[in-house]
């Protein structure tokens, strides 16, 4: 999979920029499957993750690139932009041979670039589902980059670090049937019958 990654990442991506592109300003304050986050938090959340992403894949591992910005007067828009900044970084020559440091995630060893991708990647497909939810909208994938996604969603560690203070998924959730992005969302702690 390490080759398709970064094709695959910017498919989530797009998929995110095209629900991005979708709300209006009366959205900004719904609820979101994310415990606490508005759509526009949601929104500030994923556009901060792309700008410190590229920053890694450049070597930059500067924890204030990881800072949550403002998504100014036009959300959909500041979104957009940096959508497209990360699949600008992600498409440079060699990005895969990279090594990426995450100071958000860790501040130990940095991690080769075709894993961080994969980070990336499973963010957007889980955070492009938690848009579509708050906005009451489907999101539709091909199953080639579901069965990538499940592959990397069993992949994230369970356990204790799912029930610290701000942790990127929670604890698994019983999954009984449904789509495969139902099951996705499910193993890294979002219930697909949301907000039931």
């Amino acid at each position: 999979m390490n080759e398709r990654i970064v094709g695959l990442d910017a498919q989530a991506v797009r998929a995110s920029v095209e629900l991005a592109d979708r709300v209006r300003p009366a959205d900004l304050s719904r609820p979101t499957p994310c415990l606490g986050w508005t759509v526009y938090g949601l929104l500030a959340h994923m556009a901060t993750q792309h700008y410190g992403f590229a920053a890694a894949s450049r070597g930059d591992g500067d924890l204030a690139r990881w800072k949550t910005r403002s998504l100014g007067d036009d959300p959909a828009a500041s979104y957009r932009a940096s959508a497209e900044h990360v699949l600008a970084a992600f498409a440079a020559d060699g990005v895969l041979e990279r090594m990426f440091p995450l100071p958000e995630f860790t501040s130990g060893s940095p991690f080769p670039g075709a894993q961080a991708i994969g980070f990336h990647f499973i963010d957007y497909v889980v955070h492009s589902w938690d848009l579509a939810k708050s906005l009451g909208v489907a999101v539709d994938f091909p199953p080639d980059l579901l069965e990538a996604a499940l592959a990397v969603a069993r992949a994230v560690p369970g356990g204790q670090a799912r029930l610290a203070p701000g942790a990127a998924f929670a604890p698994a959730l019983p999954w009984s049937g449904g789509s495969r992005l139902d099951e996705i969302v499910a193993i890294l702690g979002r219930s697909p019958s949301w907000p039931a």
